[in-house]
């Protein structure tokens, strides 16, 4: 379990009782990504259906996303900023690096966050009258897949310099990423059960996402960081979303 206590101590800010996290549990913590991501997609989803007994669905939807960003932290958010300013603004490898170091977020991560933001925000929206059951499903369906996305992306890709990603990466066993993706199929499975359209399309399409993300970072910079793993997080998590609601 100790490995289930790392993913949810990494990936939200959810007390967690129990001894503290080491470096070495980190890679076992991959495994139960998507299942943490389930929850944290389940949760926003809760909040937006309680939020709409009082509220009309716009400020429903801005609540649950504050919500949901207290609960993670806005850790990826913070991802997509910082890989979004140095992708947009870096020249060569070192540059981009450089400038995701940079704790101040630029015109690039703006308008990436801005991006993201609406788009869930549009898409809770468009849930209001849709069945409690499916709305929940898509949101856990989402955050599974997104989550799922750096279970393959730390075993395909090297790490680039010193960080978290290269201390997961360290220990990069198969067997991770094998209960990685079979938490993200069991997601797909309940979502296709509950009736949720293109649930298994837009499983398909974040292993596609996700490959296309890996080809993009080994071309441009021949390698992973936590930042770019954050936004590939966020960029299946995003498309999986699109895909299941395309009418």
């Amino acid at each position: 379990m100790s490995g289930l206590r790392a993913a949810l101590r990494f990936l939200t800010r959810i007390p967690v009782p129990g001894p503290v996290t080491l470096a070495g549990d980190l890679p076992g913590a991959v495994a139960w990504f998507p299942l943490v991501g389930a929850l944290l997609g389940a949760a926003l989803a809760g909040l937006y259906l309680g939020a709409l007994v009082w509220w009309p669905p716009a400020v429903a939807a801005v609540l649950a996303i504050a919500g949901g960003l207290l609960l993670s932290g806005g850790f990826h958010e913070d991802a997509v900023g910082d890989a979004a300013d140095g992708l947009g603004g870096g020249t060569d490898r070192a540059r981009v690096l450089e400038i995701m170091k940079d704790s101040r977020v630029g015109a690039y991560g703006v308008m990436v966050l801005w991006v993201l933001l609406t788009l869930r925000f549009a898409v809770l929206c468009a849930c209001a009258a849709g069945p409690a059951l499916q709305v929940v499903a898509l949101f856990a369906l989402a955050a599974a897949w997104g989550r799922w996305s750096a279970a393959p992306l730390l075993r395909w890709l090297p790490a680039l310099g010193e960080g978290l990603s290269k201390d997961i990466r360290s220990d990069a066993r198969l067997l991770p990423g094998v209960v990685a993706s079979g938490f993200a199929l069991l997601a797909t499975a309940g979502a296709w059960w509950v009736g949720l359209p293109h649930a298994c399309a837009a499983a398909g399409a974040a292993v596609v996402v996700t490959a296309l993300w890996g080809l993009y970072l080994r071309w441009r910079l021949g390698g992973q960081s936590g930042d770019l793993l954050g936004a590939g997080n966020q960029l299946v998590e995003a498309v999986v979303l699109l895909v299941v609601i395309a009418g």
